[in-house]
């Protein structure tokens, strides 16, 4: 029984779904939403992606716009491509066929034998959809493994995390339904980093995408290095690590809300340890070596096809 992969379609995602698909389970199909750019840029990149990489599980289209108020990208950090580079970019490839993401997440649930699981990297507007219209559905997903939220403070506002912040309404109707959210938070993926070094490994791949990838992660890495940091965290593919390699992820249960009002504190997630209820859970530690080596491998990998 294969996996569902709910994506934004920014490199870090693309690293995401190396990893994903180099996990137990195949991949049965994606989903675009809104976020690291807007949904015309997601849908590009995807078909790029696709032509690039070699992908032939389905790609379909989700939501273009939040449950509520204004869209919100993430183009002022990752450019109006929705990813940056030092040098090459996803070369162009005409768009996939449109295909209605909500009718097939719903078949793709209808047909399953037993819990399905999903891998959400971006605002999660498309599971909020499902939720709502066939919670019937939604009650068979046994795991929904999401990077999002925060414990501590956020990157998008002072408060908020990204994927929070753009879509909030979404975060509470996923949570006021039960579905079994599983947050791997920036404090955790925080711990993760790429750094420079990484580059020159995957460019002397020698493959046909070799330099191509060098060149996003380089881009990737700059956002950190451009603040003063030693490097980048990595955000998706540390979800991905939690999805494929339970083992190296220790979850905690807890209480958590996300915050829909307030000018300075809306998409802020909260996590409450106190409570006696805990409706989800989060990441609260993670082998950072055996992550590393799963999601620079990955890179590695498709850097030698």
């Amino acid at each position: 029984m294969g996996v569902w992969i709910d994506t934004d379609m920014g490199f870090d995602d693309i690293a995401a779904i190396l990893v994903a698909a180099r996990g137990p389970e195949p991949i049965d199909g994606i989903s675009l939403v809104f976020g690291n750019s807007g949904f015309a840029r997601v849908r590009q990149n995807a078909a790029s992606a696709a032509a690039t990489f070699g992908w032939t599980f389905p790609i379909h289209d989700g939501r273009a716009l939040p449950v509520l108020g204004r869209l919100e990208t993430a183009e002022s950090i990752l450019s109006e491509a929705g990813m940056l580079t030092a040098g090459r970019s996803l070369p162009p490839a005409p768009l996939l066929p449109e295909s209605d993401a909500f009718t097939a997440l719903c078949h793709w649930l209808e047909m399953a034998d037993g819990p399905r699981r999903i891998l959400a990297l971006g605002p999660l507007t498309n599971i909020a959809a499902l939720a709502l219209a066939r919670p019937d559905l939604a009650g068979k997903i046994g795991d929904l493994t999401w990077m999002g939220g925060g414990l501590t403070a956020g990157n998008h506002t002072a408060s908020a995390e990204f994927n929070a912040f753009a879509d909030p309404e979404a975060l509470a109707i996923v949570l006021a339904h039960g579905l079994p959210l599983r947050m791997v938070d920036l404090d955790l993926c925080r711990k993760v980093i790429a750094y420079p070094a990484d580059v020159e490994p995957i460019r002397a791949a020698g493959g046909k995408n070799a330099d191509l990838l060098a060149d996003l992660l380089a881009g990737y890495i700059s956002i950190g290095t451009s603040r003063g940091r030693p490097g980048m965290a990595v955000y998706d593919p540390s979800a991905a690590v939690a999805f494929v390699r339970p083992e190296a992820v220790t979850f905690t249960e807890a209480r958590i809300d996300v915050e829909l009002a307030g000018m300075l504190t809306r998409g802020r997630t909260v996590v409450d340890l106190r409570a006696a209820e805990r409706n989800a859970a989060f990441a609260a530690d993670i082998d950072v070596t055996a992550a590393r080596e799963l999601i620079l491998g990955a890179l590695a990998a498709e850097a030698r096809l």
